[in-house]
């Protein structure tokens, strides 16, 4: 595995995936105060907040030298490299010590963590402890906890397989066997769970008022229809996410939910969904601040919250997540023998009744919802997603780089050539521009369709940089947002945001404290990456408007803020 720029390169493509996948619904009325984890800020109108930014900016020299058009290239970092080191992301969360023959695991996290997440984990360290041998040789269980998305992509790649996975439903072995990756299935099932869509309950009772009924089918509809507002993880590395679009493409059409119908149902579908989140933290972190009525979640994870149980009402969907577990077929027999003695292990009357006390085999009665589908079949519903998702409101986004002197050597040379990278991943019905800054600001490039032309001047743009001076990143976002408003003047139906990539703390020109009213009531979210940086203030300005703020030495967010750009444009 590569680090240093590399590293630095992805987290750039990452974010800029992750910005231009995950739009965020925010609420707020003008002339109300609200929290954003800052304290009360006062919404100001809109054309305060403008004032606001004109006078930010105009605390330090703005300039257009517009870029001159660069050779565009599509070479670009590979797979293989944008994927983590394993030992450092996914470290084993049980080590089997000293033993003569070890199988090794991917288990999805919620069966691999602590307390009632921590259910597999538990049994292999047990298991680890009760002197199995396997033809005379001492044998223990490996296990690192891994998303079921994540796993795929480690064993597709060949960056690194194990010897077993266990995901959280069949759909991610239906896929691995599509793609040339032949399994044997050891079981079916290692314990029950369910997803589900949680409506809290006086939504619950309103749409019982008005449908007669409520189940997933009601959600979808009254989603299309604008009643509630629905949230949902990415289909590419979530497992109720893809559980969820194939509920509603088969919604729509229930012999082929990847005909006209059932695409031109989900277009209609997605144009009312305010929020698509990469991992279910997320997701509930936005429900928690009213961003939307309905979030989808496993059953195992709703029971063991006493505060989702309260106040939101669990309707299961699409096929069963009942954790199976597959062998890489070409292992070992003596892994064989290992794995399927780990798994009697696991199916012992003790061993299941922890798992039910953990909040799993809880609704075995239901049954799958939605037809039998192959690994083909999810793979291009996956696609459909990607193709589909943004087709009501592209991106209109304001790249904003720091370009002062303490991004000289490494880190601009990362940074370019990381925002050269990305040029193959962007969405060409977006909207782009650049603003850069370091004792000035420069609008390097005006907003504009990502066509071939706006990608070659965004290449040049890119190849102008130059690092020096010193950081007036406030006056810099003060004018992107000027820029994005500009713009949404003559292009209203489009989605504004600016993603910030920065090394320092801002010392010349406005301060974070001057602009923070302003950039809550325009509500235009800025995501955040920092290199080295004061990431409290960074993870300020981004949680106002519900954005994120990233880390650019994490090597495990560099991957998973990649997996949602490849997913998401």
């Amino acid at each position: 595995m590569k680090k240093g720029p590399v590293i630095a390169a992805c987290a750039v493509i990452c974010l800029i995936g992750a910005i231009l996948g995950i739009v965020l619904a925010v609420t707020g009325n003008e002339g109300n105060t609200v929290d954003s984890g800052n304290g009360d800020i006062k919404v100001i109108t809109s054309e305060e907040a403008l004032k606001v930014f004109s006078k930010a900016a105009g605390k330090v020299r703005v300039t257009e030298n517009h870029a001159q058009k660069g050779v565009v290239s599509y070479d670009s970092i590979s797979s293989k490299e944008e994927l983590p080191d394993i030992e450092t992301s996914y470290p084993l969360v049980v080590k089997p010590n000293g033993k003569q023959l070890v199988a090794e695991i991917f288990s999805s996290p919620e069966k691999a963590g602590s307390g009632t997440d921590g259910w597999l984990k538990e049994l292999a360290e047990e298991f680890n402890d009760s002197n199995q041998q396997i033809n005379g040789k001492s044998a223990g269980i490996a296990l690192r906890s891994v998303s079921s998305g994540t796993q795929i992509d480690y064993i597709e790649s060949g960056v690194y397989v194990p010897d077993a996975i266990t995901p959280s439903a069949s759909m991610w072995a239906d896929m691995l066997e599509f793609s040339g990756t032949k399994l044997e299935t050891i079981s079916e099932r290692m314990v029950g769970n369910v997803a589900g869509v949680l409506v809290d309950k006086q939504t619950y009772k309103n749409l019982e008022t008005e449908y007669g009924s409520v189940d997933i089918q009601t959600i979808i509809t009254a989603t299309e229809e604008g009643k509630i507002t629905a949230g949902y993880t990415n289909p590419f590395s979530s497992t109720s996410g893809l559980n969820f679009l194939a509920a509603t493409l088969y919604s729509y059409d229930k012999a082929d939910p990847l005909s006209q119908t059932a695409v031109e149902g989900f277009n209609k579908f997605q144009n009312n969904v305010p929020f698509v989140a990469y991992n279910t933290l997320q997701m509930r972190d936005a429900a928690g601040n009213n961003t939307f009525t309905s979030f989808i979640l496993e059953y195992q994870g709703y029971c063991n919250n006493i505060d989702l149980k309260n106040n939101y009402e669990f309707l299961p969907y699409g096929i069963r997540h009942d954790n199976p577990l597959y062998a890489i077929k070409g292992i070992s027999a003596e892994k064989m023998d290992l794995l399927k003695a780990f798994n009697d292990y696991c199916s012992t009357d003790a061993a299941k009744k922890r798992s039910t006390d953990y909040g799993f085999n809880q609704l075995d009665s239901y049954k799958d919802s939605i037809p039998a589908t192959d690994g083909q079949k999810w793979s291009q519903m996956q696609k459909v997603w990607k193709k589909n998702k943004n087709t009501a409101k592209p991106i209109a986004a304001v790249f904003v780089l720091d370009t002062s002197g303490s991004m000289s050597g490494e880190p601009i040379n990362a940074l370019k050539s990381s925002l050269t990278n990305s040029i193959r991943y962007i969405n060409t019905t977006n909207y782009v521009g650049v603003v850069s800054y370091s004792s000035d600001v420069n609008i390097d490039l005006p907003i504009g369709i990502f066509d071939i032309n706006q990608q070659a001047l965004f290449q040049g743009a890119i190849d102008q940089l130059q690092a020096s001076g010193s950081t007036a990143t406030y006056s810099a976002l003060a004018e992107a947002s000027i820029m994005l408003d500009d713009f949404m003047k003559t292009n209203p139906n489009v989605q504004p945001m600016i993603f910030l990539l920065s090394d320092g703390e801002q010392n010349v020109g406005a301060s974070l404290s001057e602009i923070t009213q302003a950039v809550k009531s325009l509500k235009m979210p800025i995501y955040t990456i920092g290199y080295n940086a004061d990431l409290d203030e960074l993870r300020k300005i981004s949680s106002i408007n519900e954005a994120a703020s990233i880390d650019a030495a994490n090597d495990d967010v560099v991957y998973q803020l990649k997996n949602l750009f490849n997913a998401n444009l």
